[in-house]
């Protein structure tokens, strides 16, 4: 069932149709689809360009349609083209030539411009409002849990932070995200309604009334623009893959810290699973799987800078590609946000495996080293010094903490008593990263 058909003199082959069609995927967008129609048809009432009622009966066949939909008594299925020839069909189906006229002075190619928008914009705040509660899971384990750790670079034990410090990154990451969709959403708010196939249309209509009408700040400056920009969906696309990148960072972590060679956190049951011939497997499947979800949403932030990569002004078909993968990676930020906020939320702490790989590591190093730069020691020479130091300790199974007086002056006499309370764990976290923490 087509909204075209007058000029041709054949059928379209069913293989054709199959093809174009889009309802499948683009059904998601039904209620976008009904509050772009309506706010049309209330512009078109408000112009003069359509009767009282007219208006009247096609706001109510919108209204029994979208509460069919809502309550399963119409199923969005059949011989359709797309999400828009569905709405409309049906509409005319119920109010007979008053559903033909809504159609007046719009296009196709604005109206799903103008429901994609909506759609993109729906869904932002949906992956906003998800954003937020991981933000407040990872606030919520780490003030549960200051307890000492390592930090890290290159993987190799360097510095001593808080488990809840190490938390803290990644809500600044996530902060980042969430402001990142904000700018998305402030550049993209503007309405294309009212642009038609592309150069607008002769009746006198009420672009600024639509604008205000569906929430957006502004109409479009640009017809040919307004119908074939899709840059608010690469730059959303973009913001995803920056999430699911710093998802699949967090992800990793907590697959080593799992790991018996770490033993840092456990996993709950709910969010890990066994394997099939070892018995005594527990296995992070849960941030496995965000993992590996992020190259699926790269994917398609690649795919819809191709397809728009070489397309002319204004709407072309290849344009219909740009729902699937971006209902896709929609569907796959959400899903990852909400298990990672069960797997944190749920997760065990072992601080006594972070407190003994903290004894372990020498991770009061840089201290040494500054401390002797405080007594008047170039930097490069305490870095030298330090450094023998701790080949000392490996030589001889020991920690610097457990280093006599006798044994610092060895290597330097700079050393004082007063080394002990500077390398001290605790104060050096007084004296750097806790005076930082400000979330």
């Amino acid at each position: 069932m087509k909204l075209w058909g007058g000029r041709f003199k054949e059928n379209e082959n069913k293989l054709m149709e199959d093809f174009n069609s889009s309802l499948s995927f683009d059904k998601v967008m039904y209620e976008e689809d009904i509050k772009g129609s309506f706010a049309h048809c209330e512009m078109l009432y408000k112009c003069g360009i359509i009767s009282e009622e007219d208006y009247k009966a096609i706001t109510q066949g919108l209204q029994s349609i979208y509460d069919d939909i809502q309550s399963g008594k119409l199923l969005i299925e059949g011989d359709y083209e797309d999400i828009h020839s569905f709405v409309e069909l049906n509409l005319t189906q119920r109010v007979g030539e008053a559903g033909k006229r809504l159609h007046t002075a719009r296009s196709r190619n604005d109206q799903v411009a103008v429901d994609t928008r909506l759609y993109a914009r729906k869904k932002a705040y949906e992956i906003i409002e998800s954003i937020d509660k991981l933000i407040n899971t990872l606030k919520e384990k780490g003030n549960e849990n200051e307890y000492i750790m390592p930090g890290y670079t290159h993987l190799q034990r360097a510095q001593v932070v808080t488990f809840r410090y190490h938390l803290l990154a990644y809500v600044n990451m996530l902060l980042r995200d969430r402001r990142r969709i904000e700018n998305t959403m402030e550049i993209m708010n503007e309405s294309p309604l009212g642009c038609g196939a592309l150069a607008g249309t002769t009746y006198d209509i009420d672009r600024v009334f639509t604008a205000e009408k569906l929430g957006f700040k502004k109409q479009v400056d640009n017809f040919l623009d307004g119908v074939s920009d899709r840059d608010y969906l690469v730059e959303l696309l973009s913001d995803f893959s920056i999430i699911m990148m710093h998802l699949s960072r967090l992800s990793e972590e907590l697959i080593l810290w799992s790991s018996k060679e770490f033993n840092f956190v456990t996993m709950s049951d709910e969010y890990s699973t066994g394997s099939s011939i070892m018995p005594q497997k527990k296995n992070p499947d849960a941030v496995e799987l965000i993992r590996g979800k992020t190259g699926r949403v790269y994917g398609s932030l690649m795919a819809l800078l191709t397809v728009l990569k070489g397309i002319p002004l204004a709407y072309n078909k290849d344009m219909q590609e740009d729902k699937e993968n971006f209902f896709d990676a929609v569907n796959t930020v959400l899903s990852c946000l909400k298990i990672m906020n069960e797997v944190i939320k749920t997760l065990t702490v072992n601080h006594d495996k972070m407190e003994k790989a903290v004894s372990e590591g020498f991770l009061n190093a840089t201290e040494v080293a500054d401390y002797l730069v405080c007594k008047g020691m170039a930097f490069r020479d305490a870095h030298k010094v330090v450094g023998e130091i701790v080949i000392f300790c490996e030589d001889n199974g020991k920690d610097i903490l457990s280093l006599s007086m006798e044994e610092f002056n060895k290597f330097s006499g700079l050393f004082d008593k007063g080394i002990y309370e500077y390398i001290e764990y605790k104060n050096i976290l007084k004296k750097g990263i806790k005076k930082e923490i400000v979330l």
